[in-house]
């Protein structure tokens, strides 16, 4: 049997001769490393790619191709193989070391069999009676197992696997459909996404017996609590500044000398006068370390909110929908840090800026926290998923340099009678000649499936907002990354396909959270003049 392997070697001589790290990687050391937000500020050792397998309309080949937006993502799988007797559509086969770190399935119906291989295995270790990861022979809790807002038991309707699968070997997945008749099978989506380390490095392949033992369902409980409930630091030195802000002013708090970090940041917003929606989007918070600033956005995209800065309640970031805002991003620097406001709204503002600060030991892989801002206009949608001579791609960010991906928030208004969000989104990393993750679908990248979308909050971000049933008008979507952050060492590009159902436009705003070095640099953001543009629904 041929296997595709997903060990990018270009990408390890990159980084050059080193000595693998002795530490193996394990569930166990994979679910501290899913709630430490320490480590997310930091570049990872052993180093891994991070890539996404889908089940994308395999006539999308290349840009100058026939077919490059084609739609029929129900139905793309890597082959089929004849095991046993039975034909199984190969989902995943990838070679390791690696992990598994993110499993996205929606379809019509469930029935089938899900088959999981490790290792070269002739049989698999795991065997699911369905379509559907909750169906899982162990227990693995909502946080790693989100169930999507519209699913059903038998029918349709999907759900996110977050419960990390790691292998030394190999890994690979299958799904058998209930009948022969391959005319008549139900299209089945899915969205894989996987870390491959270095060779050498030591990983403990999954097993479920590892998962059913008391100590790791002690464990996985306690993940569990963690993801759901976010502990916010609030020791350390603390500094803040309580005030009125007027008009066209800032304010600003210097943090504290030498190598320390922001470990939480929390801000209270109180206006007398004005709206709420167009105050939070004219308030501009701006972070500053080591001589440069590498947080530039709105306040209410800043909290993961978007436009109206509704609730948000997350991993990383909370917001209550009233102007108090929680930043649990680890902002680490060497020497010195600036929190700025500026307020562009056209009343004075009373803001509370509290940030709690510790000591940090810097070394070769920390890395510097990013927040950038673009917005854009009157962008044009299709539906023509065979039109490739159109550019319908929009690029939420490109960015050279070495850093890991950790998140994104989509905030936009539709000005089309219905769903916008058709297309796939498709990221380039470092050497990349096809994109390493193509989706299947605007809101499958957010972690739910089957539109229009109603709001929904998960620890791994959600719908902040959704106010028509069509999907017509407001809409926002945020996701954050734990385990499935994509490191890249010299680029990283996101861009989405623009379809939709219908013909029309959108106005976007993205608001993208990384983590890079000082000099890393983006294409493109935006500035104060999209901030105080005049958009209709917000005059």
């Amino acid at each position: 049997m041929n296997r595709i392997k997903g060990i990018c070697l270009a990408a390890f001589l990159i980084i050059g001769e080193r000595s693998i790290a002795s530490d193996k990687v394990t569930i166990s050391t994979l679910l501290d490393e899913m709630i430490s937000f320490e480590k997310a500020a930091e570049f990872p050792d052993p180093y891994y790619t991070c890539k996404m397998i889908s089940s994308y309309d395999r006539r999308t080949v290349s840009p100058d191709k026939d077919w490059w937006y084609a739609n029929d993502d129900g139905f793309g799988c890597m082959r089929l193989d004849t095991i046993q007797g039975r034909v199984e559509k190969v989902m995943f086969d990838y070679e390791g070391p690696g992990v598994v770190t993110r499993i996205w399935l929606t379809t019509n119906v469930k029935n089938g069999t899900l088959r999981f291989y490790f290792d070269g295995e002739e049989n698999p270790r795991l065997v699911i009676p369905a379509y559907d990861m909750t169906r899982a022979p162990f227990r693995v809790g909502d946080a790693l197992s989100l169930i999507h807002t519209n699913y059903t038991p038998e029918g349709a309707g999907g759900n996110t696997f977050m419960f990390p699968l790691p292998y030394q070997k190999s890994c690979r997945i299958t799904f058998e459909e209930p009948n022969k008749d391959r005319n008549t099978w139900s299209p089945r989506y899915h969205e894989i996404e996987y870390r491959t380390y270095a060779p050498g490095t030591e990983v403990e392949t999954f097993h479920p017996g590892q998962v059913h033992s008391h100590i790791m369902q002690e464990k996985i409980q306690d993940v569990n609590k963690a993801l759901w409930n976010p502990q916010t630091f609030k020791g350390g030195e603390r500094r803040e500044f309580a005030m009125d802000i007027a008009p066209n002013q800032k304010s600003s708090l210097e943090l504290p000398a030498g190598s320390h970090a922001v470990r939480s940041l929390i801000i209270d917003v109180h206006c007398r006068k004005g709206d709420y929606a167009k105050m939070m989007r004219q308030l501009i918070l701006k972070i500053s370390f080591d001589g440069k600033e590498t947080v530039w956005a709105p306040l209410g995209d800043f909290s993961g909110a978007g436009l109206g800065a509704p609730k948000v309640d997350s991993w990383y970031m909370d917001a209550d929908g009233r102007g108090h805002i929680t930043s649990r991003w680890v902002m680490p620097y060497k020497e010195n840090a600036k929190i700025e406001v500026e307020n562009l709204f056209e009343f004075p503002v009373w803001m509370n800026v509290r940030a709690h600060v510790s000591d940090w030991k810097w070394n070769k892989n920390t890395l510097y926290f990013h927040t950038t801002w673009k917005q854009e206009r009157g962008i044009e949608l299709s539906n023509r998923y065979d039109d490739h001579k159109g550019d319908h791609m929009w690029n939420y960010i490109t960015i050279n340099g070495r850093g890991v991906f950790k998140g994104d928030l989509l905030s936009l208004f539709n000005y089309a009678p219905d769903w916008y969000g058709e297309g796939d989104e498709k990221i380039w990393v470092d050497n990349d000649v096809f994109p390493s993750h193509h989706g299947t679908g605007t809101e499958d990248h957010y972690n739910c499936s089957w539109a229009p979308v109603v709001p929904f909050h998960t620890p791994y971000g959600g719908a902040p907002r959704a106010d028509n049933p069509s999907s017509h008008g407001f809409n926002a979507f945020v996701r954050t990354r734990n385990l499935d952050g994509i490191p890249f060492q010299k680029l990283y590009r996101f861009d989405i396909e623009m379809l939709s159902w219908n013909p029309g436009k959108v106005d976007y705003a993205v608001t993208n959270y990384w983590y890079g070095d000082l000099d890393a640099k983006i294409n493109e953001s935006s500035g104060k003049e999209e901030v105080v543009s005049p958009l209709p629904y917000l005059m």
